[in-house]
């Protein structure tokens, strides 16, 4: 697995938009806010033209979407490279992205969400290590939770262990300002799907937001068979975030890469919480995943601190993971070997 250099001080941060952009005022008033908060630290940052910009779900055409994205990793001054946000058609771009110039040019690469494509694609395609963690303008919140903190460490090369936070946001609360911080209001739990009161699990970590990972299977941007092959010594991790699936589409999925032989070879499955729970018949999000995993015959660990509902742990695909769960809480060690 190739390790990109860390953010030094001083160093410049690219922030595009190769899926949707920011034209919001409040989340304009965030993305501001992110930029200042960066400097503060010592940072640099250098936006894309697509950054500011949004037309029907995207920031811009595919292509357009490509070449920024490409003008980054071949810049000299930036160091790393955050997503400005989520989105929905990511997917489009790949056929346009050239990888070449990504694996003459490796940098780190962090979003979460519909950034999935391109990260999953990197990790799995170049065995490049990659980065499942805050879009840029999440950092725009006022004070900074630990979460974001952690990430920033990351990104300095300090690969400190993270803990199971305290709470959550269960409930989503508008924002006014667009500098709100989380509205934690629920008490984090982790949870063993087979009801084990300690959990440990070593391995390879791999994974993104499921709704994204789905689209790919069997398309010519699947090389998950050739990234589990290579690592079959360590074995595999997955972790999953959950968007807009409801359970029954929950199921779908995990037949589907199932049936594909994306779990061969794997030593455990790590599920953020679901930002949907809903069900047409009454199916919950734990009996969903239950359904399908339960003659794999591996750990799986649920409502862990990953993706959509917030705070999140900071991921880097390719790392080696130790994941250890106790009694409802956990923490994750990366290793990068």
């Amino acid at each position: 697995m190739k390790y990109p250099n860390f953010l030094k001080e001083h160093e410049t941060i690219g922030v595009t938009a190769p899926s949707d952009g920011v034209i919001d005022p409040i989340k304009l008033n965030r993305l501001e806010n992110a930029i200042l908060k960066f400097s503060e630290l010592g940072y640099s940052v250098l936006e894309t033209e697509n950054v500011r910009m949004s037309e029907k779900g995207v920031s811009s055409d595919r292509k357009r979407r490509a070449k920024e994205l490409e003008y980054l990793f071949e810049e000299p001054l930036v160091k790393a490279i955050i997503c400005v946000s989520g989105g929905d058609f990511l997917l489009e771009m790949l056929s346009d992205i050239s990888l070449e110039i990504i694996e003459k040019n490796p940098k780190w690469i962090q979003g979460y969400s519909d950034p999935t494509g391109i990260l999953y694609l990197i990790t799995t395609k170049l065995d490049i290590a990659t980065i499942y963690g805050d879009n840029f303008k999440t950092f725009g919140m006022e004070e900074w939770h630990t979460s974001l903190k952690n990430n920033v460490e990351i990104l300095k090369g300090n690969i400190i262990t993270q803990r199971s936070f305290d709470f959550y946001e269960q409930n989503d609360i508008p924002y006014i300002s667009g500098l709100e911080g989380y509205h934690l209001d629920t008490p984090v739990v982790w949870k063993s799907l087979w009801n084990h009161s300690s959990v440990t699990m070593q391995g390879r970590l791999i994974g993104g937001c499921l709704d994204l990972l789905v689209s790919m299977i069997g398309t010519k941007f699947d090389y998950t068979k050739h990234f589990i092959e290579r690592y079959k010594e360590d074995g595999i991790i997955w972790y999953f975030d959950d968007c807009e699936l409801t359970s029954e589409g929950i199921i779908r999925a995990m037949w589907q890469l199932k049936e594909a032989g994306w779990f061969d070879g794997t030593k455990g499955i790590l599920f953020g919480r679901s930002m949907t729970n809903s069900s047409y018949y009454g199916i919950s999000f734990e009996d969903a995943i239950q359904r399908q995993l339960e003659d794999l015959n591996i750990e799986v660990l649920w409502d862990l601190d990953i993706g959509h509902v917030k705070p999140s742990v900071t991921l880097i695909n390719g790392a080696l993971a130790t994941i250890q769960y106790e009694e409802g809480k956990g923490s994750i060690q990366l290793n990068l070997k």
